[in-house]
């Protein structure tokens, strides 16, 4: 999302950011041409390639290539076509070089430690920095892929409505959206390994992702006091060309963007297809919206939350996703589902969804929601079609199959390994 030219109050505008990994069409190995991409495009070696509503940009590693909104939307309905447009355009400049785009957020078999490579053209001094200080190796720098949804705020208090709205949902994402189930071409354990790895990525500073739900901080103000500037202050001894004094550094679910008064919401790993992108990113905005208009509880109710307990309740669905039971019935009440003593994230989603959303001009998002809420998550539907103990030959067909489904703009559903 770019810098505004016109301030956007809430809901007027949205950024979206969609990361694919560049992968052998046969092998699956990831290919670091992201530059060599952009160049067959343009004819240069740039971080930006801007084609009117959208662009692509390069990020840290060389197989992973963004695509996103030039500047915000002013609806989510329709935006998985652009996207889509451009998953094929791209996978059409690919071919010579025998690759295609991968979805999922992670890699189920890359080694990061040899095969990571950064981008080392323009605007590097950053990735530079990044890894010098954490070495970039890591599954949690070099292999993961998310989708990014930026929220506009006109002003503090807006702002302080939008964050305290954003903290609630945040760890209800990864029951609709984890996508990474494996690594090193195992199955971790977990749904949303991608959040795993990378809330771990900067433990050398704390302060830099904190408990990942940020803290209860409401104003512009209090946030800089509370969480820029003990960021700034902690990473200053590593930083001492100061490359990293700006609000990216922040590595929270969500952060406050002031220099475009924005929130971005970053824990959703990619979806098989940017229609399934968009299904995901219209129920978290709905539910959103629904908070910040206090359907259920005031805004106060919502800012008395601790980030220790939202916290505790994320990596719960990081594990177990949509089967993870909710006991705290005041967590329950934010979100006005009238249930027994306590319900899985997943009846929960289920219940926001019919409550916030109308997706009848929609099929193709409305049949990719319905998917996910009825057979899983992508991560759950990847696992059922690997089957336990996977092989090799199960890793790729069913690889083979989610950039297919990338490819067509299809959604994934598991067929029972062979």
């Amino acid at each position: 999302m770019s810098s505004k030219t016109a301030t956007l109050h809430l809901f007027e505008g949205y950024g979206v950011e969609m990361e694919y990994m560049i992968v052998d069409k046969d092998t699956l190995q990831v290919k670091p041409i992201t530059d060599q991409l952009i160049y067959d495009e343009v004819g240069a070696y740039v971080s930006d390639v801007e084609f009117g509503q959208m662009a692509w940009s390069n990020e840290l590693v060389l197989h992973v290539v963004e695509l996103k909104t030039q500047s915000p939307a002013s609806s989510l309905i329709g935006l998985e076509n652009h996207f889509q447009q451009h998953v094929q355009r791209i996978n059409k400049l690919l071919e010579k070089h025998h690759a295609m785009l991968l979805p999922t957020g992670a890699h189920p078999f890359m080694d990061p430690f040899k095969e990571t490579k950064l981008w080392p053209h323009e605007h590097n001094a950053v990735y530079e920095a990044y890894n010098r200080i954490f070495d970039c190796r890591g599954h949690g720098w070099a292999n993961l892929q998310s989708t990014h949804l930026n929220l506009p705020f006109g002003n503090d208090e807006e702002f302080g409505k939008l964050h305290a709205a954003i903290r609630m949902v945040l760890p209800l994402i990864p029951a609709l959206a984890a996508s990474s189930p494996m690594l090193d071409g195992k199955l971790s354990g977990l749904l949303d390994t991608r959040l795993e790895v990378y809330r771990h990525n900067q433990d050398k500073i704390p302060a830099i992702a904190g408990k990942v739900v940020p803290e209860a901080v409401f104003t512009k103000e209090a946030y800089e006091t509370q969480i820029l500037n003990n960021m700034y202050k902690a990473v200053a001894p590593y930083d001492p060309e100061g490359v990293l004094q700006e609000e990216f550094l922040n590595s929270r679910g969500a952060i406050a963007r002031f220099d475009r008064n924005a929130i971005e919401i970053r824990l959703i790993d990619i979806q098989e297809s940017p229609v399934a992108d968009l299904a995901v990113l219209q129920a978290v905005v709905a539910t959103v919206q629904a908070l910040v208009g206090e359907r259920w509880v005031s805004i106060e109710k919502l800012q008395q939350w601790d980030e220790n307990c939202l916290s505790e309740l994320l990596l719960q669905v990081i594990k177990s996703g949509q089967e993870t039971v909710i006991t705290d019935r005041a967590f329950i009440d934010c979100f006005g589902f009238d249930c027994e003593d306590n319900c899985t994230v997943g009846e929960l989603w289920k219940h926001l969804v019919a409550e916030t959303l109308n997706l009848e001009e929609q099929p193709h998002v409305a049949y990719a929601l319905n998917v996910i809420l009825s057979r899983g998550c992508l991560s759950k539907r990847i696992v059922e079609a690997l089957g336990e103990n996977p092989t090799e030959q199960d890793i790729q067909r069913v690889y083979l199959g989610l950039a297919h489904c990338l490819q067509w703009g299809g959604v994934f559903i598991p067929e029972k390994p062979c």
